[in-house]
């Protein structure tokens, strides 16, 4: 795809990712997320705050389940209409288990986040971690009475940006996630570690300016602002490769166990499930934190990238580590926060 300065400019919503290997995975797995799904999934952490160790999709019914662990917040749950899950950690011991392993096991090559489904924090470890880190690490899981389970990844987690069409700046290329605004300016967002590398963006490889850099976060979290500056007006959407476009409408945290999609400039449209939420992933650069965790795969190029499901924006791609159709491990930075910090909005 060419990237024109012109309304084809929407195009810029899709990807990039922090990607390693990766090809196109097939049809989604599990039913996507409703948008009434997402009201109903915030409202349910709202209100339970502290007594829930977490949400997640159904893979039969595709209706939400909340875990509890006393009978008082099932019975809340019951009358939101969800469905409660009675499990033995709360959301204090899972808590506790994360610190544990960010004081005792931060480890480069390495991720850790919720999975409630199992209730339990689900830990990966790439390729490049060592046998000696590996048995560290395993040492602080055993010791946390099943809260932690370790798996092996192939590959390695990192940021990997190369040549291609999308947007360019530093002498990098990267892709756009998602259109945004803020009064009658626009802007585009993107992974922090691109915008990290250049102030000023452009469509084409050594092309003029379409926009200038407003913010950028990486490491800690993954996320920048690209205020344009070309007097172009591009829409709301998202790149499906196939000569159409994705409206995206609102935005919203993914939930585990959902279906959703992520555009990228290299391995251009993907799809998987959403595997774990509050992911710690230990980059090479710097930890991130507050990640979510896929399978919607990737490849190097695909940074920046748009994670979606239907008109809802998800995230914006970071990473990935052993991607092979909806194998291996595909990160994303909540698209909610960043707008939240930048005071933008989807359009």
């Amino acid at each position: 795809m060419r990237i024109r300065r012109t309304a084809t400019l929407s195009a810029l919503l899709l990807l990039t990712s922090l990607g390693l290997g990766a090809t196109p995975a097939g049809a989604e797995p599990t039913p996507g997320a409703a948008p009434s799904l997402y009201a109903q999934d915030s409202a349910a952490r709202a209100e339970l705050g502290a007594d829930s160790a977490g949400t997640y999709v159904d893979a039969r019914t595709g209706g939400l389940v909340v875990t509890v662990t006393t009978e008082q917040a099932a019975a809340k749950v019951r009358a939101s209409g969800a469905t409660p899950k009675l499990v033995a950690r709360s959301a204090a011991q899972l808590a506790g288990a994360m610190r544990e392993l960010e004081a005792k096991a931060k480890i480069a090559g390495t991720s850790w986040g919720l999975d409630p489904r199992t209730n339990q924090i689900a830990v990966e470890a790439d390729s490049s971690v060592s046998a000696r880190d590996l048995a560290r690490l395993r040492k602080v899981a055993d010791s946390l009475g099943g809260a932690v389970r370790i798996a092996r990844v192939p590959g390695v987690f990192k940021k990997e940006i190369i040549g291609g069409d999308a947007i360019y700046g530093g002498g990098y290329r990267c892709s756009s996630a998602f259109n945004v605004k803020k009064g009658t300016s626009t802007y585009f967002v993107t992974a922090g570690h691109c915008t990290n590398s250049a102030s000023s963006w452009s469509a084409t490889s050594g092309g003029s300016a379409v926009g200038v850099r407003e913010g950028t976060s990486f490491p800690t979290n993954d996320y920048g602002l690209v205020r344009f500056t070309d007097g172009s007006s591009p829409g709301g959407t998202v790149n499906l490769y196939n000569g159409s476009a994705q409206e995206i409408s609102s935005a919203a945290d993914a939930v585990v166990g959902q279906s959703l999609k992520k555009s990228g400039s290299t391995t251009k449209v993907t799809s998987g499930t959403v595997s774990a939420v509050n992911v710690t992933v230990n980059y090479g650069e710097g930890p991130v934190y507050g990640m979510v965790r896929t399978t919607a795969c990737s490849a190097g190029g695909d940074s920046g990238g748009a994670h979606f499901a239907g008109t809802v924006a998800l995230g914006i791609h970071s990473g990935s580590s052993g991607c092979t159709g909806t194998a291996g491990s595909a990160i994303h930075q909540p698209v909610k926060e960043a707008l939240s910090a930048y005071g933008v909005t989807i359009y």
